[in-house]
């Protein structure tokens, strides 16, 4: 009985020893192994999205389509077993297959098997291009990243803002898109009030078609409102989030780090979920609470 527990610790050690070695590898960029492995990764990710590119363009599909279809499933093989890898790795499988990465690394290669029963859903690969983001962790972007949290605060802060504002601009182009359809009328192309809503909208935030435009002076007039009234209004959603970014930045806590002590922050990954790119002063994660 003694005998047979100290080959299932020596055993389970051992898978231990293996998970982590192959841990520090793939979710690292702290050693030369795993620092390559990333490298070698963003090139094939690189690569995956050119054959999805090329292979949308017909007259290069029509001539290489089947090294285009060979060259997909060698990527989408690949891909596959770096993600079981990965489930493999870390303890809480389901934190990690939720994650953010999770969710791309899963959604990069599903695409290809839906294809086998959905011809053309192989084009939805492109979202393989989000897998680069990893690029920050690798190249050591720590300052990027701080700045990525802030702007996202920022835009916490002002959603609700940001929801009255959009709601304002919604009232406006209906009401803008019922009196240019009194005005103008069917003879002039705006139909129905949908299709004047649909005017007021592209004139409003100053994209405009071209497709359908006010004969009438009062139309035109109102039209030359509308277009002013959108410089006006383009101001508005600016003004909202650059205070809340300024608000953010000055309650942000002044801390003087070390280039040294950034780096190791940015290459720290939760044993847990994955996770990485943490606080530089953190000792828990902050998706699952393991400890760091």
């Amino acid at each position: 009985m003694m005998n047979r527990w100290n080959r299932d610790s020596e055993n389970r050690s051992e898978c231990e020893g293996w998970r982590s070695y192959l841990y520090k590898y793939i979710f690292e960029a702290s050693t030369p192994i795993g620092k390559y492995f990333d490298i070698t990764l963003i090139i094939t990710i690189v690569l995956s999205v050119i054959v999805v590119m090329l292979d949308s363009v017909h007259s290069i599909n029509s001539i290489h389509h089947q090294k285009l279809y060979m060259a997909e499933i060698i990527f989408t093989f690949l891909f596959t077993i770096e993600y079981l890898l990965r489930m493999v790795c870390v303890k809480s499988k389901v934190r990690y297959a939720t994650s953010f990465f999770g969710i791309i690394d899963l959604l990069a290669i599903i695409p290809t098997y839906l294809s086998l029963f959905f011809p053309g859903s192989q084009y939805l690969l492109i979202i393989r291009v989000l897998r680069l983001l990893r690029i920050f962790r690798v190249l050591k972007l720590v300052q990027y990243l701080s700045e990525a949290d802030m702007l996202v605060q920022a835009l916490k802060d002002s959603s609700k803002k940001i929801t009255v504002f959009t709601f304002t601009v919604l009232n406006l182009v209906i009401i803008l898109g019922s009196l240019m359809y009194v005005i103008e009328g069917e003879h002039n192309g705006f139909t129905s009030i949908p299709r004047s809503v649909f005017w007021a909208i592209t004139t409003l935030t100053t994209v405009g078609y071209g497709d359908l435009v006010p004969v009438t002076p009062l139309g035109q007039a109102m039209a030359s409102v509308v277009m002013l009234l959108g410089y006006s209004i383009i101001a508005v959603p600016t003004g909202i989030i650059t205070h809340s970014i300024i608000n953010t930045s000055m309650a942000a806590r002044p801390i003087i780090i070390s280039e040294k002590t950034k780096d190791v922050a940015l290459n720290i990954a939760c044993h847990n979920c994955g996770l990485q790119g943490h606080d530089t002063d953190a000792f828990f994660c902050k998706s699952c609470g393991a400890k760091l």
